[in-house]
């Protein structure tokens, strides 16, 4: 009779339907219409799971569990619970089967009804069901179950065991038995196995919400006076680990089934995980985070304050795919690596807005702390021999390395699919993505990346470092210049008198080329690139003004010393480069002039300067120092 009711109740669906598409003006007869079936459900669906239950019971489901404990449930020698789906006979079989479908036909008609309601909506969300039947199955024996979870609150491993053995010992009967079932009644998108487990999973997060989180949350909030106390960590992060280690076992359970996992952020996907019990407590979560970091925290400190770990150096293979030496601490890496197991901690969250802002709280904060510890070592080497100290050099460079080297890892970890998907949901919550660069160039293309602040702050670092470093040795070749400079004399002096060189200069520029071989070998390859090339601008800078725009007069003889200086300031920076002269415009340019003939330079004292400069190739030099230099040249005879 409940079979051929649900099969009226279906064909007056296909009117309605019909109905609806053929004439929607129709719509307050349909609703009428659709009242009255509503009618028929509320009596249908009730009495289907009463008779349902009462069959259950018949079987004998729930299974005894009363053979179980907590040393065989963890020790996994306990008999095979016996399951009463595989021992049913005869016309209880029958009548089973029949219960079944009819749950499976009401189901599928209610689905069909609402997707016909809710056109033009988002149906999918709306539509997905736990299949009732299955739920049937999973309410007693998880009542059954509970009352050997109240004693195993302080061994919770014991309940996450028994809950796996039950979700295991059953899962092949859904297959066998009930699928095909499920597959009569065409309720498409259902899998028996994935919707069993899903059930056992989701009634074990609502225990572990409802019974065992508020103890365990509780027991740190008694110790808040004094902090996170040791024992109410371990155990937060001992349940954190079998909520893990359980979803990872479960889902290897439906993965034996040949059933695709969606890895899309939606409502299955929290169905087959315990760690869903966050998505309604973020506060939890905020929790879960900050006992992470301080646990973090406790491992990384000591290997922060031991000096040995800023003086080795990375060995073996690097966290990134590139082959650059960065040359940077080990303290680098173990920093780079608590902040990846971290990271894999968050993983199995079943949800992507739980996962970011688990990285937030549990994760940005470990570099923020080694930003802190960087700062603060080059503050102290420059507040101690202001850089001058070679130690205090090999600091600082030491800390640009691994601020070079973290910022390079973090920003291939940002390309990674799983920071991507944190970036595309960002700016899905945000609407719109922010356009707007910073104007500086920092933290270039990485506009949604969750590590964004903390690269920047990085770049800035060693940006900021960087120009120190150079301001010291470019300080240090300026006092080592400055008998050179204010010898006005050494220009005007006769062939005899002349060298071919300037002994104070070759002593600056021995100072010079050897800090800059220093920091080759201790600075990473990119930043000494950086390095060198803004002491060649400083260089090329401070000589200018010193020599070229000074009032020193330059006979014949001057130029020739002039030009022998500047071929070995050429000879020093050619180590790195092929044509250095390139790297010091402003006297190379300087030089030319003069280099220039009287008759050539009394044509650019003329009319049509700016025209004359830059037909004679100076483009670096402004009119008035052109002229300045001009002025200054002597000719005898």
């Amino acid at each position: 009779m409940r079979l051929l009711a649900i099969k009226n109740l279906n064909l007056a669906e296909d009117v309605l339907a019909s109905v609806t598409k053929s004439r929607p003006q129709w719509a307050r007869l349909v609703s009428a219409a659709d009242h009255r079936v509503d009618r028929a459900l509320a009596v249908l669906r009730p009495q289907a799971i009463v008779d349902h239950r009462s069959l259950l019971a018949s079987l004998g489901w729930p299974p005894s569990l009363s053979n179980l404990s907590s040393t065989n449930v963890n020790t996994g020698k306990s008999s095979d619970v016996p399951n009463p789906l595989f021992t049913m006979r005869g016309d209880l079989k029958n009548q089973y089967s029949e219960n079944f479908l009819a749950l499976c036909n009401l189901q599928e008609l209610q689905r069909r009804r609402r997707s016909r309601q809710l056109e033009g909506h988002n149906r999918e969300i709306a539509l997905h069901q736990p299949l009732w039947a299955i739920e049937e199955l999973v309410n007693p024996i998880s009542l059954a179950s509970q009352r050997h979870f109240s004693k195993w609150v302080e061994k919770p491993e014991f309940i996450f065991a028994l809950v796996y053995k039950l979700t295991r010992d059953f899962v092949d009967s859904m297959d066998e038995l009930l699928q095909p079932m499920v597959d009569n009644a065409r309720l498409a998108g259902y899998s028996c196995r994935e919707e069993w487990i899903s059930a056992m999973v989701t009634s074990l997060s609502t225990y572990l919400a409802k019974e065992i989180f508020p103890i365990y949350v509780g027991q740190l909030a008694d110790d808040s006076v004094s902090g996170i106390s040791s024992k109410a960590k371990i155990s937060w992060l001992h349940l954190v680990d079998l909520m893990i280690s359980f979803d990872k076992r479960v889902q290897a359970l439906i993965g034996h089934s040949g059933v695709m996992i969606n890895s899309r952020e939606d409502e299955n996907s929290q169905r087959i995980s315990t760690l869903s019990v966050f998505c309604d407590r973020p506060d939890w979560l905020e929790l879960w985070a900050k006992i992470e970091l301080s646990d973090t925290f406790d491992k990384l400190n000591p290997e922060l304050e031991d000096e040995r770990s800023w003086k080795m150096k990375i060995h073996g293979a690097l966290l990134v795919s590139a082959s650059e030496d960065y040359k940077s601490p080990a303290i680098t890496g173990t920093v780079l690596r608590c902040l990846s197991a971290a990271i894999d901690r968050c993983r199995p969250l079943p949800s992507i807005s739980l996962r970011t802002i688990f990285i937030r709280l549990a994760g940005a904060p470990i570099i923020t702390e080694f930003f802190n510890r960087l700062l603060h070592r080059c503050q102290e080497a420059e507040g101690l021999t202001a850089l001058a100290d070679e130690d205090a050099l090999i600091k600082v460079v030491t800390s640009i390395n691994a601020s070079r080297y973290c910022e390079s890892v973090l920003k291939e970890w940002c390309e990674d699919m799983f920071f991507l998907e944190m970036e595309l949901a960002q700016d899905c919550d945000l609407g719109l993505r922010d356009n707007n660069s910073s104007g500086d160039g920092t933290a270039e293309g990485l506009d949604g990346c969750v590590f964004k602040e903390e690269i920047r702050k990085l770049e800035e670092f060693r940006i900021e470092w960087i120009e120190k470093i150079s301001t010291v040795v470019l300080r240090g070749f300026d006092a080592r210049c400055r008998d050179y400079m204010k010898n006005k004399r050494q220009w005007q002096e006769t062939g005899e008198e002349s060298g071919t060189m300037s002994k104070s200069f070759v002593v600056a520029l021995d100072y010079l080329q050897g800090k800059i071989s220093k920091m080759e070998g201790d600075l990473n390859e990119i930043d000494f690139v950086v390095v060198w090339r803004s002491l060649a601008t400083g260089v090329d800078r401070l000589v200018s003004s010193g020599v070229l725009m000074s009032k020193a007069k330059f006979t014949d003889h001057g130029v020739e010393r002039f030009e022998s200086d500047l071929q070995v300031l050429f000879g020093v920076f050619g180590a790195w480069c092929l044509r250095p002269q390139g790297f010091f415009p402003r006297v190379s340019e300087g030089l030319k002039l003069l280099k220039m003939d009287e008759n050539q330079l009394k044509g650019g004292i003329g009319g049509g300067k700016e025209r004359w400069l830059k037909e004679n190739g100076i483009r670096h030099l402004g009119v008035t120092e052109a002229e300045k230099i001009i002025k200054n040249r002597v000719f005898m005879g």
